[in-house]
């Protein structure tokens, strides 16, 4: 029988990677305080979130084996897992130093930490090589070794280049309604979102058991990118609709300028009075601003628009995982699992 982990076994993996980290440092007589910094910088920021992408490689791989893991595949399928973490640890540092964020988990971004500032970045950089020197130490001899590290690599290229739509598309500080359109909108949320959040996982899963098949990888593909992107435009809802107490944050996407799914769909829908009111105040640090951006949302019945797109979406991807042959290896549970934690989420 498969079996979920839980956040607290999976973070029990964490100090052995941990310690080999660290000691691959040594090998290079990083001084002593210097190496603090790094383990002070790896607990930090790959520490202490949901984990949701990284416990979903051990539960793929449980699921598509039937069964619950021994104690060698649970640290082989975590430490890929932990890979996926110190990936968005990479992304997080970096993309709050470029948003100017103030908190990241409850806490002072890392760049904010008293004596971090601009080492942040090296410390980003320092994240992202952390993947690849326990890829090496724990799959070497694998026979998908080289699978693993050219799917790390594309994926984060293509995490960066849909960062980079988002950033051309919507700063903050210069608001052109103009930018927008449901297209350059799929782009940013397929790239920065979709491909890490949800493709990766389970790429990584396949991969590990030696079920990585371009035709498998492609089904893989086909169903969890749809699926990334409807856990975005659900996010970009919640931001509006959600209430905060549900989703434990105010939501800031109208003030920010942020290129969101709501945003696009007004756009879409808006008189050409309606545009002036949001030429007027979309993107405005001001709280009035922002009230008659959300009057207009509600004016155009953008609740019940996401409601109907959503119960489109999921109807299309529960067809596709319906579909699955599981004779070749891939097991519609995986996709089941990742449909059933957001379909109607409220945080």
């Amino acid at each position: 029988m498969a079996q979920r982990t839980t956040l607290q076994e999976f973070e029990a993996v964490f100090p052995k990677l941990e310690a080999t980290l660290l000691a691959h440092a040594q090998k290079y007589n990083l001084p002593a305080e210097h190496l603090a910094w790094y383990k002070q910088s790896l607990e930090i920021n790959a520490v202490g979130g949901k984990c949701n992408r990284g416990m979903s490689v051990p539960d793929s791989v449980s699921i598509l084996l039937g069964r619950a893991l021994t104690e060698e595949e649970y640290f082989k399928a975590a430490t890929l897992g932990w890979m996926t973490e110190l990936l968005q640890a990479f992304f997080l540092v970096s993309d709050d130093i470029m948003d100017s964020s103030i908190t990241r988990r409850g806490k002072p971004c890392w760049y904010r930490h008293e004596g971090v500032g601009m080492i942040a970045i090296n410390d980003a950089f320092m994240l992202e090589s952390a993947i690849y020197t326990l890829l090496k130490e724990h799959f070497k001899t694998h026979p998908a070794y080289v699978d693993l590290l050219e799917l790390f690599h594309e994926v984060t290229f293509q995490t960066e280049i849909g960062q980079l739509a988002d950033l051309l598309t919507a700063p903050e500080d210069k608001v052109n309604l103009d930018n927008f359109s449901m297209d350059k909108y799929r782009f940013i949320v397929i790239y920065k979102t979709a491909y890490y959040s949800f493709y990766l996982p389970v790429a990584l899963a396949l991969h590990m058991l030696e079920l990585g098949t371009p035709e498998n990888l492609k089904i893989a593909e086909s169903i969890l990118i749809p699926m990334g992107e409807y856990f975005q435009i659900q996010d970009d809802y919640l931001d509006n609709f959600g209430l905060p107490e549900h989703i434990g944050k105010i939501g800031t996407d109208i003030m920010d300028n942020k290129c969101s799914w709501l945003v696009n769909q007004a756009l879409q829908l808006a008189t050409p009075e309606q545009r002036a009111v949001l030429e007027e105040h979309y993107g405005r640090k001001d709280k009035n601003s922002e009230a008659q951006v959300k009057a207009l949302f509600n004016e155009l019945k953008l609740e019940q628009r996401y409601l109907d797109y959503e119960e489109k979406v999921v109807g299309e991807l529960r067809t596709q995982i319906g579909g699955i042959d599981e004779a070749k290896g891939l097991k519609k549970a995986v996709f089941e699992t990742f449909l059933a934690k957001i379909y109607k989420r409220s945080k």
